[in-house]
C-alpha cells in the first residue's frame, strides 16, 4: 500500500526483536545527551538515566508479550474477541446471564490492556476491540480505493491545508517525512475530509492519522481507525470548523481539575493561569506532539477500548504528577515550561498511568457525558457571540 512494503516488514521485525540501548561509553562518562531512535523511528533525546528508563520499558514490553500470548495459548487465538466482552468493553451494563468467565475475560483485558498491548499485536487488537473492523465490514471492500481514486486530484480548502501541513508533521522522521510518507497520509486525510465534510480537515488530524500510519500494517486500516476514532470514540465537534467540541472538553477538563486537583486548581486560577494554553493540543493532537511515541501509544491502547475519558485521566495525572512543583511557581510561563518537560520526558508509560488510574480516582463516562452536556449551551453561546463580534467587524471594515 504505501510502496515500501519492505521497510515496514523490517520495521515490525524490530519492534518484535526490541532491542537494548547501549549509549557509548562516552555518554556514560560525562552524562550527556545522547540521540536513538525508539520502536516506531521517531529520534529521541536524553541522557544516559532516560536510556535506562527505556531499557526498562522495553524489558517490559517483552514480558507483557509474553502475557499475552500465553492467554492466546491457554484460552484461544483472539479469546478478547467475544461479543460479550466487547460489550462489556463498550461500557453496556452488565447482565446477570452473563458467565462467570465471560466477566472473569473482560477484566482480564481490561487490566491486559492498560498494562499495554504488544506492538506487534496493537494492529489487530485496536482494529478489532476499537470497531472499525466492524465499521470497515458495512461497506464494499473496495469502500477506501475507490474514495482514494474518486477523490485523486479534486482541490479544496481542506486539501491545501492538508498539502501545506505535510511537510510539517513530525518532520525528519524516517518514513513520515518521505515522499512515500506524505503521499499515504495526505490520501489518509483527504479520503476522511470527503467521507465527514463537517470535518473536512482540522490541523491535529495530520499528528494522529501519521502516527496511526506507523502502527496499522496498511493505509486503508488507518484510515478506518480514524474514522472510528471520530465518528464514535471522540465527542463530536471536536475537529469542526468552530471546534466546539474542543471548548467543551476544554471546559469540562477545567472541572475536572478543580475536583480531582483542588489545590493546583486554586493555585492556578489565583495566577490566572488558563488549562488550554497547554491542553488544547493534547485534546486535538491526542498527547501524539507531547508524549514519546510509545507513551502516548499505550494511552491510546485504553483510548480505543475504553472511551475519550482516558484522555481526561492522562491530562489530570500530568498536573497532579507535578503537583508540588506547580505550587511553587509565580509565572504562567513557570508552568507551560513545567508541563511540556513532564510531559515531554515521559519515556515511562507507567508512571503516567499509575497516576492516572489510581491517584487520579474513577471517571465514568456517563459522569462526563453530564459534564459535557452542562458545558455546551455556554460554549455555544460564546462561540455566537464571537462570529457576531467578527461579522460585525466585517460589517463596520465595508462602510468605511
Amino acid at each position: 500500500m504505501f510502496g515500501i512494503q519492505s521497510r515496514r516488514d523490517l520495521t515490525m521485525e524490530l519492534q518484535s526483536q526490541i532491542p537494548i540501548l547501549r549509549p557509548s561509553i562516552h555518554a556514560r562518562r560525562a552524562n550527556i545527551v545522547v540521540k536513538f531512535q525508539d520502536l516506531y523511528g521517531f529520534t529521541v533525546e536524553g541522557n544516559v538515566d532516560d536510556v535506562n528508563v527505556l531499557n526498562e520499558v522495553r524489558e517490559k514490553v517483552r514480558n507483557q508479550g509474553r502475557v499475552w500470548w500465553a492467554l492466546e495459548a491457554s484460552k484461544g487465538a483472539n479469546w478478547y474477541l467475544q461479543p460479550d466482552i466487547l460489550l462489556i468493553g463498550d461500557g453496556i451494563a452488565l447482565k446477570t446471564s452473563l458467565k462467570i468467565s465471560t466477566l472473569t475475560n473482560a477484566i482480564t483485558l481490561k487490566r491486559l490492556i492498560r498494562k499495554g498491548i504488544p506492538p506487534v499485536l496493537r494492529p489487530k487488537v485496536w482494529f478489532s476491540l476499537s470497531g472499525a473492523a466492524k465499521k470497515k465490514s458495512t461497506v464494499p471492500d473496495s469502500y477506501y480505493s475507490d474514495l482514494s481514486k474518486a477523490v485523486d486530484g479534486m482541490v479544496t480548502p481542506a486539501t491545501r491545508q492538508i498539502d501545506h501541513d505535510l511537510p510539517r508533521t513530525f518532520p525528519g522522521h524516517p518514513w513520515l517525512d518521505t515522499p512515500e510518507g506524505h503521499a499515504a497520509l495526505r490520501r489518509v486525510l483527504v479520503g476522511y475530509s470527503f467521507r465527514d465534510s463537517d470535518v473536512g480537515y482540522c490541523q491535529g488530524l495530520n499528528y494522529v492519522a501519521a502516527l496511526l500510519l506507523l502502527v496499522m500494517k496498511t493505509e486503508e486500516d488507518a484510515f478506518w481507525m480514524l474514522a472510528v476514532l471520530l465518528e464514535n470514540v471522540l465527542v463530536r465537534d471536536c475537529y469542526t470548523t468552530n471546534l466546539s467540541g474542543c471548548h467543551v472538553e476544554q471546559r469540562v477538563f477545567k472541572d475536572l481539575l478543580s475536583q480531582k486537583c483542588p489545590r493546583i486548581a486554586t493555585h492556578l486560577d489565583n495566577m490566572g493561569f488558563d488549562v488550554s494554553l497547554v491542553a488544547t493540543e493534547w485534546f486535538l493532537c491526542l498527547f501524539s506532539k507531547s508524549f514519546p511515541s510509545e507513551t502516548t501509544l499505550r494511552v491510546w491502547d485504553v483510548l480505543f477500548y475504553e472511551g475519550a475519558k482516558v484522555l481526561f485521566h492522562a491530562a489530570l495525572a500530568i498536573f497532579k504528577m507535578k503537583e508540588n512543583e506547580l505550587l511553587m511557581t509565580h509565572q504562567v510561563g513557570d508552568v507551560i515550561n513545567i508541563i511540556q518537560t513532564t510531559s515531554h520526558q515521559l519515556f515511562d508509560p507507567d508512571e503516567l498511568l499509575t497516576v492516572a488510574f489510581e491517584k487520579i480516582g474513577s471517571m465514568t463516562t456517563n459522569t462526563i457525558s453530564k459534564q459535557r452536556k452542562k458545558q455546551e449551551p455556554a460554549v455555544l453561546a460564546e462561540l455566537d457571540q464571537r462570529l457576531r463580534r467578527l461579522n460585525s467587524l466585517k460589517e463596520s471594515g465595508k462602510s468605511s
